[in-house]
């Protein structure tokens, strides 16, 4: 019911913007047959001229037109109005008789303020037969190359004190759209408006607002990395050259290169670039489905206009030099592709206010739209020729766009604020599966630990505790004695087999700290120590705090893990002849220090970077949201230091 209510709006918006875009355009007038030209400025050319339009094949020749009009095939055009004839390929003759009503000889300018291919002024004064051109210029050269250097085409003459005279303007325009808004006033005048029309025509604050909201949206790209804002930055871009295109202010400000490169793209093109950088738009903010036949029709939609604007480009300069019926089946076809990019709008939006999963992102996307679509509807009818209402300077399309996005910006944002709570969120269960990983992984290596220690200490510890026995005995020491050459390899053998017991006592120690629950670290760090302190050197001294006891049972776990790693590094790989251990407590955390005076770390061992040992003391100290810190001074000794919070 909502969508009813919506669309019946639209439509009826649309239509009433049509109805007073015709009320507008057709006031009653009466037609002069002279202009009177004044200073500063006089009446408007619509008083008076009359407008002709023949193919674009012959020659312009203002005698021929001058034929036409005795022959009484001009025209009057709208009362003080733009020239707009619509989607129409053919060349434009404005003739206007016009006088000097000032005691003094005055210079004027006729100006065309939108783009025009070929643009040319003839007069005729009182006396002449025939008529002289003025100058000529094209639009194709920025401002500062062209007969008079300003934004638009103007083409100045002079009349002496109440001299008349009779002009003939002639505008060749290729685009598709004969849209011909024009002026005629003093040059002083003329100037004095040019200087203050950025900023009463309100370009200076909405080009700002176009690039602050371009590049805001770059920054949350930044931040997240979504496609939906370089769309945003796309969108923003071509519609805001448009509009630059359209008002002329593009001759102003950019250099003749990029000028010229631009409008081989076309102008309407970059209206065609827009709509497609909003079809993707619509689609990431509506969230959506690439499986969906509706976003795979948008994107073959948006590929086609990319397509059509390159070919356009590439072929359009060719055709208005060889062939007219392909320039007129190019403008055509942009036509027929922008209406289909607005229809897909209007469709997508549809089909998401129907959707029940969508329908909440399609009524805030409606809000970006409907604005977008009344400035779009109001242009859109000018450009057709239907109408050439312009309730609000520049247009009404630079102020659609403009609360079009602010209401996407606002939209944008709180899609960023979203994006990072889903993301935060989802950092958060990652933390948590991973910590659930490691826990399950750091169980299942002390479930193995403790089983290899038993079997180390119940099995091959008794074993050679007895061969060792064995091989005290007097029955042994007999035969040794009997055989001088073996006592020597006796006494060897017998020192191995101690050293033999002795390791698998130090490895049964370092695998199995305790029983389970006893809470002892403080004995289980002092036995450990008293293992590899057995056969000396190298000699483990140990400064421990009190209270290690009471500390959580896996801050405990951790640390006697982490100091048996420690201490086998340094006995076993710095060959280090001192160790000294110190477990301190502080209020929140505590602090292990493994400092030895062996080698330090060489290339290719056991080093921070690539260890196996300490990759191990960087997963357990992770796992409890700890930190390392490892010093190698000199490239001799090492000082490991490891803070385990509670």
């Amino acid at each position: 019911m909502r969508f009813c209510y919506f669309a019946v709006l639209m439509l009826g918006l649309w239509a009433g913007t049509a109805w007073a875009a015709r009320a507008a355009d057709n006031p009653p007038h009466r037609l002069r047959d002279t202009l009177l030209l004044k200073d500063p400025k006089g009446a408007h050319l619509s008083e008076a001229y009359r407008y002709y339009t023949e193919p674009f094949g012959p020659a312009p020749d203002p005698e021929r037109a001058e034929a036409q009009y005795r022959a009484g095939r001009f025209r009057p055009g709208p009362w003080h109005k733009t020239l707009n004839l619509g989607l129409l390929h053919r060349r434009v003759w404005l003739r206007l008789p016009v006088r000097n009503t000032e005691a003094r000889r005055l210079r004027f300018l006729w100006s065309i303020f939108n783009f025009t291919d070929s643009a040319a002024l003839y007069i005729r004064r009182p006396g002449a037969t025939r008529f002289t051109r003025l100058g000529a210029a094209s639009s194709w050269a920025p401002a500062a190359e062209r007969q008079f250097p300003a934004r638009s085409l103007s083409f100045p003459f002079e009349l002496g004190p109440g001299e008349a005279a009779v002009l003939y303007l002639r505008a060749d325009v290729h685009t598709g759209g004969v849209y011909l808004p024009t002026y005629i006033e003093t040059a002083e005048h003329f100037l004095a408006w040019e200087m203050g029309f950025p900023f009463e025509r309100h370009w200076v604050w909405l080009l700002g607002f176009y690039l602050s909201s371009a590049v805001f949206s770059l920054v949350l790209f930044a931040f997240l990395r979504d496609r939906i804002y370089l769309w945003y930055v796309a969108y923003v871009a071509a519609v805001a050259l448009f509009l630059m295109m359209e008002d002329g202010l593009d001759a102003l400000l950019l250099p003749g290169p990029l000028y010229r490169l631009l409008w081989s793209v076309g102008q309407y093109n970059f209206l065609i670039l827009a709509g497609a950088a909003g079809i993707r738009i619509m689609q990431l903010f509506l969230r959506l489905p690439k499986t969906a036949k509706l976003y795979r029709a948008g994107v073959w939609l948006a590929g086609a206009a990319g397509g059509l604007v390159a070919a356009y480009a590439a072929v359009f300069p060719w055709a208005v030099r060889h062939s007219l019926p392909l320039v007129e089946g190019l403008n055509y076809g942009r036509e027929v592709l922008m209406l289909l990019v607005f229809g897909y709008g209007w469709v997508t939006l549809i089909a998401a206010l129907l959707s029940r999963r969508r329908r909440r992102l399609a009524a805030y996307y409606s809000l970006t739209y409907c604005c977008f679509f009344v400035g779009y509807a109001v242009f859109w009818l000018n450009h057709l020729g239907l109408s050439s209402f312009n309730p609000i300077y520049p247009n009404t399309l630079a102020w659609g766009l403009f609360a079009e996005l602010l209401v996407l910006s606002a939209l944008l944002t709180g899609r960023f604020r979203y994006t990072l709570r889903q993301n935060a969120q989802l950092r958060i269960r990652q933390l948590q599966q991973r910590n659930e990983e490691g826990g399950r992984l750091i169980a299942a290596q002390d479930a193995e630990r403790e089983q290899l220690a038993r079997e180390l200490h119940d099995a091959l510890g008794p074993n050679l505790a007895a061969l060792h026995m064995a091989w005290q005995s007097h029955a042994v020491r007999d035969a040794l004695a009997a055989a001088p050459n073996a006592a020597t390899i006796g006494l060897l053998t017998e020192e191995i087999l101690g050293q033999l017991y002795s390791q698998v006592r130090q490895l049964s120690h370092s695998l199995l700290p305790m029983e389970p629950g006893t809470n002892r670290l403080h004995n289980s760090i002092g036995a450990l120590c008293d293992a590899f302190n057995l056969n000396g050197p190298p000699h483990v001294n140990t400064r421990l705090d009190p209270g290690l006891d009471a500390l959580p049972q896996a801050v405990q776990s951790a640390a006697f893990r982490i100091v048996a790693e420690l201490v086998n590094n340094a006995v076993r790989h710095a060959q280090a002849r001192h160790v000294q251990v110190q477990l301190r407590c502080h209020p929140a955390h505590l602090e292990l220090c493994v400092e030895d005076d062996g080698r330090g770390f060489a290339r290719g061992e056991d080093t921070p970077a690539t260890g196996i040992g300490l990759r191990g003391v960087r997963t357990r100290t992770a796992y409890l949201g700890g930190s390392v810190r490892i010093e190698t001074p000199n490239a001799t000794g090492t000082r490991v230091v490891v803070q385990l919070p509670f």
